[in-house]
């Protein structure tokens, strides 16, 4: 395979690091986050990174055991670009000072004005006067470190930006990556070119080497792939079927809880049009039966989770000779499975993983994902051919309808979400909205209503709409649909979806984790 050009993200706990990352992808540059207690001397030889990035954080300098950069990391000629609490370190293990306390502390937006110095990056900064940035810091540097230079201050900030342009050392306070400081994208492109990066991680490129890698890894032996026609998956099934062709076989659980129309789309989809070997696992009578009577969120997931395995085992344990499973596990999943503090890792996400069936059955994983983000992801599948309309569907979760049915499941109920939701979905796509949106979707609330339709009472359900925003699926903010749209769909769904007769717009923001119902 080719060796890219590595940028090594040192992180320091700061709850945008990925956002980093991410900014570094788009400009092709391949990038990875290790924990700031994960990289030693040792680590920094073996990776041989091209350029280094030490990330914002939560702590300060002076807190007993604050992290640190291991101390080989200025003696290694690359070029390092300190942010937020990155600066500070970097200052404090230069030479420089760092003070805290009463009237250091700036956060939101801010403007840094320009010193009379210039530096290469900076280029496209301060055209038109002060630039607009984000601050998240109580500690600020005080004193910088022999041999820098300000290139930029802030009212609570006098060195919010700092080089030793000799050694490729820059330093700023603010948040490059997150889109509040309009040009931080432009910063990051500085950077990249200062340390002599080629921009060669493209799609194109990764497809290519990962097919390679594949094949060696493989070699002649079979692979089995858990698909749910979500994109994850579906991209690692269409990769590794351009790989390895028949040696693989996809296990498609149909567990009942899909949209409408939904199955049907994915096997004829993967098995008509791509010729896969797929076997559809239809077990819906199995979930709706143990889902039964249950109306406790976690019990329905961990019971969906649990019957996922025991199903897939069953149909995979037919296939002879299999001796891998492939996953599409993602970047992200393998960041958040790495413990920052050193305490017990995170569990990577059930929905992109099918539990211990690696263990128990005696399987090698294959995880051509896991160096991508989301986006990388959707890019990939292009690359592949996917449709566009595939490749751009809304994120939908492994339980399904199950955690848009709050309270007791019943067919009754799923049948009327399906084809409200289909409702709802036809409509945002009528209008155009569909890309503008992150994740649409329909939830049947517990609970009936009084109504009066035509001349007649009415005793029915009431459905939730929800519609949000998002960049990446952390944090979301309700779409502000017009009036005059949420009128029309909720006549449509009234009018054509018996069993409904009253709908709401959720329009409230949620933080990370809550974007679902349950």
């Amino acid at each position: 395979m080719t060796q890219h050009d590595r940028l090594l993200i040192i992180d320091f706990g700061s709850q945008v690091t990925q956002l980093i990352a991410r900014r570094l992808r788009e400009l092709n540059v391949y990038c990875e986050i290790h924990p700031y207690n994960k990289v030693d001397d040792a680590f920094l030889r073996a990776f041989g990174p091209k350029a280094v990035i030490f990330s914002g954080g939560p702590a300060s300098v002076y807190w007993d055991g604050a992290p640190m950069p291991p101390k080989g990391v200025f003696d290694m000629g690359v070029p390092i670009l300190g942010i937020c609490y990155g600066q500070q370190v970097m200052m404090h293990c230069l030479g420089g000072h760092v003070e805290g306390g009463h009237g250091t502390a700036e956060f939101g937006k801010a403007y840094v004005t320009p010193t009379n110095e210039t530096c290469p990056l900076l280029a496209g900064w301060f055209e038109a006067g002060d630039e607009q940035v984000w601050m998240s810091h109580g500690d600020h540097v005080s004193k910088i470190a022999p041999g820098f230079q300000v290139y930029g201050t802030s009212p609570n900030a006098p060195f919010a930006i700092t080089a030793d342009p000799a050694r490729r050392f820059y330093a700023v306070q603010f948040h490059p990556e997150v889109h509040h400081t309009p040009k931080g994208a432009k910063l990051y492109e500085n950077f990249v070119k200062l340390a002599g990066f080629k921009g060669d991680w493209t799609m194109g490129a990764y497809r290519e080497e990962m097919i390679a890698k594949i094949r060696a890894q493989v070699g002649d032996k079979k692979v089995i792939c858990a698909l749910s026609g979500g994109v994850d998956s579906s991209v690692t099934g269409i990769l590794l079927h351009e790989a390895i062709g028949d040696q693989l076989t996809c296990v498609f659980v149909d567990h009942g809880l899909l949209r409408l129309g939904e199955a049907e789309q994915v096997v004829a989809m993967f098995r008509d049009n791509y010729n896969l070997n797929l076997i559809h696992a239809d077990e819906k009578d199995l979930f709706l039966g143990a889902l039964e009577g249950v109306s406790d969120p976690e019990v329905k997931r961990k019971t969906i989770g649990r019957l996922f395995i025991d199903v897939f085992q069953k149909y995979a344990n037919q296939i002879e000779g299999a001796e891998f499973l492939a996953q599409g596990t993602l970047y992200p999943d393998v960041i958040e499975s790495v413990s920052f503090s050193g305490g017990p890792s995170v569990t990577i996400k059930s929905h992109h993983n099918v539990g211990g069936l690696p263990e128990k059955m005696g399987l090698k994983l294959v995880e051509p994902l896991r160096e991508l983000f989301k986006d990388e992801v959707r890019a990939l599948g292009r690359e592949l051919g996917l449709p566009a309309a595939f490749i751009g569907r809304h994120p939908f979760p492994g339980p399904g309808l199950a955690i848009r049915c709050p309270g007791e499941i019943t067919g009754e109920k799923l049948d009327i979400l399906r084809r409200a939701d289909a409702v709802y979905i036809d409509q945002i796509r009528k209008h155009g909205l569909y890309d503008e949106i992150w994740q649409a979707f329909a939830a049947i609330l517990p609970m009936r209503t009084v109504g009066v339709m035509g001349d007649g009472r009415t005793y029915d359900y009431a459905l939730a709409l929800r519609a949000v925003t998002s960049v990446d699926g952390m944090t979301a903010d309700y779409y502000p649909f017009t009036h005059d749209f949420l009128s029309e769909t909720a006549t449509r769904i009234i009018n054509e979806v018996k069993g409904v007769n009253r709908v709401f717009y959720d329009c409230t923001s949620k933080p990370p984790g809550t974007i679902e119902l349950e």
